[in-house]
């Protein structure tokens, strides 16, 4: 079949294997180019097919040398339809891992659960022996308890009060404005229980019992801070909830690791496309003023560029550099007083008729499609492709 982008929302239905790939080439070569370091070389990451929990497996691969197990959960081909994008990112890691052995397994099904713990500890045990990092990289929408069964569901919404700002019909092209109703107790629960650190931390719990740590073993999550233009709908709502208890449960973790001389932090990420972000309401926006604002300072990165920094100036030193709240911040650029002040600037201006003006709306757009393989220089687009056959 001749595989192309159906986009419905912020889902793409549909993503290309040689497309993929090819993205994940890139990285490796990015990688192979700009990083080696020295750090742990056996790591486990929890989410480890898309986005930053991808980047940092591919970086820790060809920038340090690591043996990797990773953890996803991905939805397979058939010969109708294509599999997920961080199924085909999979397959593609594993081949280029193979082609450069390296050792890494990958694992897909709930990470939410008892089972794919056990399998994960298992996969340790046999190919790694023990993990001196796990990387905590997961982004769902769903979660459904491995103890009482219940399903929990998470919700991005203000607390308290509802939140109006402008808004962008990333398909049409449109600044409008958009108000959304403050979150439900059971919403910001709901949400809690999903994002939060009760998954991290029964992880941590299952592979220190199982004995699989090394000493003086590190664990870090991902969050997100963000400016104070999306702070109602993301730090004050109900994902900043979410991420309170991410950082409750690195204080938790540390205190149990203790008899290993472990720690735990988290890690915070710039505001970049994902299909995470790309739901939340007002940050599309942000992020497009963002990307114009960061290229044309010089101080734009991706997904790969971001770890890369985080391996260098992090993960390979022997302690590692975290703030007051116990966080290595890896979103200092995005953050700066002159990237936040020409953001406050066109974000005033912003409107539909100067869209162009003061954001990158076609790198918006190039950056979602290219998450699901499309878009990517070098790959023939109107070949007939197999879903189901070899990514290389």
């Amino acid at each position: 079949m001749i595989i192309r982008p159906r986009v419905r929302g912020f889902i793409c239905t549909t993503a290309h294997p040689q497309g993929c790939a090819a993205n994940v080439a890139a990285q490796i070569e990015k990688v192979k180019t700009q990083l080696s370091v020295e750090m742990p070389k056996r790591m486990l990451i929890i989410g480890s097919s898309t986005g930053y929990g991808l980047s940092c497996r591919i970086a820790a691969t060809w920038g340090a040398g690591a043996a990797t197990v990773g953890v996803a959960y991905d939805k397979e081909p058939t010969a109708t339809r294509t599999g997920t994008a961080g199924w085909y990112n999979t397959q593609a890691f594993q081949a280029y891992a193979a082609r450069d052995g390296y050792t890494a397994v990958s694992l897909n099904g709930d990470a939410f659960s008892h089972g794919m713990k056990q399998e994960a500890i298992a996969a340790i045990r046999e190919h790694l022996g023990q993990v001196d990092c796990v990387v905590y990289s997961i982004a769902s929408p769903v979660r459904v308890d491995p103890d009482t069964g219940e399903r929990y569901h998470s919700v991005i919404k203000p607390i308290g009060a509802p939140f109006t700002n402008k808004n962008i019909d990333v398909d049409k092209a449109v600044v409008d404005q958009v108000t959304v109703e403050p979150a439900t107790p059971e919403e910001i629960e709901g949400t809690r229980a999903v994002m939060g650190g009760d998954d991290w931390i029964l992880w941590m719990d299952a592979l220190q019992t199982a004995g699989v740590l090394a000493p003086g073993v590190r664990t870090f999550a991902r969050s997100y801070l963000g400016p104070d233009l999306t702070e109602a709908i993301y730090t004050q709502g109900t994902i900043g909830r979410a991420k309170e208890d991410i950082e409750k449960a690195a204080r938790e973790i540390t205190r149990r690791l203790a008899p290993l001389g472990g720690v735990a932090f988290t890690v915070i990420n710039k505001a970049l496309v994902t299909q995470a972000s790309s739901a939340i309401p007002v940050v599309p926006l942000y992020i497009a003023i963002l990307y114009k604002t960061m290229k044309e300072l010089g101080c734009h990165e991706g997904c790969i560029e971001q770890e890369i920094r985080l391996l260098q100036n992090f993960l390979s030193k022997e302690t590692v550099p975290l703030d007051a709240q116990n966080r290595a911040r890896v979103d200092d650029w995005e953050l700066r007083e002159d990237v936040q002040a020409r953001v406050h600037e066109a974000w005033a201006r912003i409107d539909t008729d100067t869209l162009e003006q003061y954001a990158d709306l076609a790198g918006y757009r190039a950056d979602f499609l290219r998450l699901f393989g499309f878009g990517v220089p070098g790959v023939d687009y109107e070949a007939e492709c197999d879903p189901m056959g070899p990514v290389l």
